[in-house]
């Protein structure tokens, strides 16, 4: 599937990196706030392994902090925000709302850990317009002025704001590449990790292969062997004197 032309895009808190669409992310040049790379410690989920990069660095700040969408031109666009948890276990710890042109709450409440859980790529899609020197998300609009349009995570009540990486792409949200869904949560990654393990596996020592199940008792153990054996001795004992008989003749 082909996808929009991208205009803008950050790897918040990291390098620059091309993803596996093409996108061209710009190394993150912001410094207002942290740069974190605590995700290189975790498997994001939900993401091939190429871009998991997106998700495990990232940028957060005690206050409210933002980019500047460098556009002001007439046209469709859509902002794609990505996230992912690495820190926290549980909801209800890092919760915020993200807001455009100063004007827009785009994002309300935001708690990854809800949506996701830990460790799990989250992209949030957001299409808005621009027209006339007016912006359009939502059904709200707002005037824009300057030549850039901010996009800003907002300081509420639990930690801190943060993102992971985002673009702007012109176009609609049916050019947007989208994450698998969350039921079929990245099937690919697991076959592959799948195949890394066995030939991890295939690499080490063979050990003898213990059969499953308990073990079965031995069907002979309550018998008496001495009584198994009386009539061979029996046998044996009669047929040595005819033997010593038939030398004798």
């Amino acid at each position: 599937m082909g996808i929009g032309e991208v205009i803008w895009a950050v790897n918040c808190g990291g390098e620059s990196h091309t993803d596996i669409h093409g996108i061209q992310y710009q190394g993150d040049y912001h410094s207002t706030g942290i740069a974190s790379d605590y995700g290189k410690s975790l498997t994001i989920q939900r993401v091939v392994h190429q871009d998991q990069i997106l998700y495990q660095t990232e940028r957060y700040h005690m206050n409210t902090f933002g980019y500047d969408i460098p556009t002001t031109k007439d046209g469709s666009y859509v902002l794609v925000l990505k996230f992912s948890e690495v820190w926290f276990t549980s909801s209800s710890q890092k919760v915020f709302d993200v807001m455009l042109n100063g004007a827009h709450t785009i994002i309300h409440e935001l708690d990854i850990f809800a949506k996701v859980g830990r460790g799990v790529a989250h992209d949030e899609i957001v299409p808005f317009q621009i027209r006339n020197g007016k912006l359009k998300v939502n059904g709200e609009t707002s005037e824009v002025s300057g030549t850039k349009i901010p996009v800003e995570f907002v300081k509420g009540e639990y930690d801190n704001p943060k993102i992971n990486a985002l673009y702007v792409m012109k176009g609609t949200v049916d050019d947007v590449p989208k994450l698998p869904s969350l039921q079929g949560m990245d099937t690919s990654q697991e076959e592959e990790e799948e195949e890394e393990e066995e030939v991890a596996n295939d690499s080490k020592p063979k050990q003898a292969r213990r059969p499953s199940g308990p073990k079965v008792k031995d069907p002979y153990s309550t018998d008496d062997t001495s009584t198994m054996l009386l009539p061979v001795f029996v046998a044996v004992g009669a047929f040595i004197p005819l033997l010593f008989c038939l030398c004798k003749l």
